[in-house]
């Protein structure tokens, strides 16, 4: 009787941690990745035995730049030490075993975007770990015409496309619950609607993100 009772317990606890793991937030992971390139960073590129052709650019709006020896490539969406390899590489072609140091002179802060049913609707600097919540407070609030119950969130997973995660902030209400929030990335976009949505896709194009988005409420801060 008692190893029966023991086994039910065990299946119990099984069960409870299983149906646990199946109600936590998929996109939850915070990561420190390394800063990626964007289009108006302004990197300088610095030979350490041929300083005359040391350049300092700014990565256009296609993500290209251009450099005396290498030429034009594409840096964005890259980590500092990716593009370093790159340039070495191809420079390697014209100087023999070049040294190359690049020095982020100017950057694009990380940032994240609340959108909709929010009382300041705006672009937001992020200078600390932030969740769904948090983001949604700094954001002055929730309206009462908020639908809190399913707020859609927005992450980019390349440079045409954002996968589509929809948060339920309504059941948040005592600190127990707080692990069901979302850890936000930098670039991640909310939407908080006055409606309930019915057509909503996994993944969509970042040229349609103007149906959620008011250009002018992204650039209000």
């Amino acid at each position: 009787m008692i190893f029966k009772t023991l086994l039910i317990g065990a299946w119990l606890l099984a069960t409870l941690c299983s149906t646990a793991q199946a109600q936590a937030p998929k996109l939850s992971t915070f990561t420190n990745p390394r800063y990626l390139l964007n289009p108006g960073d302004v990197v300088e590129v610095q030979y350490r035995y041929t300083p005359e052709f040391n350049q300092t650019v700014t990565i256009q709006p296609d993500g290209f730049v251009t450099l005396e020896i290498v030429g034009e490539i594409k840096i964005s969406e890259l980590t500092l030490e990716q593009v370093r390899t790159i340039i070495r590489g191809k420079a390697s072609s014209r100087l023999k075993d070049p040294e190359v140091m690049l020095v982020l002179k100017e950057f694009q802060k990380p940032y994240f975007v609340v959108a909709g049913e929010v009382a300041q609707p705006g672009k937001i600097e992020m200078r600390e770990k932030m969740t769904a919540l948090q983001a949604i407070m700094l954001a002055g609030g929730f309206k009462d015409t908020a639908k809190s119950s399913q707020i859609l969130l927005f992450r980019k997973v390349n440079s045409d496309v954002a996968e589509v995660k929809v948060v339920d902030l309504k059941k948040i209400k005592r600190t127990t619950d707080l692990e069901r929030d979302l850890t936000l990335q930098p670039g991640d976009m909310l939407f908080v609607p006055e409606n309930t949505i019915t057509k909503i896709s996994r993944y969509m194009k970042l040229a349609n993100l103007g149906l959620y988005f008011n250009p002018l409420d992204v650039l209000r801060r």
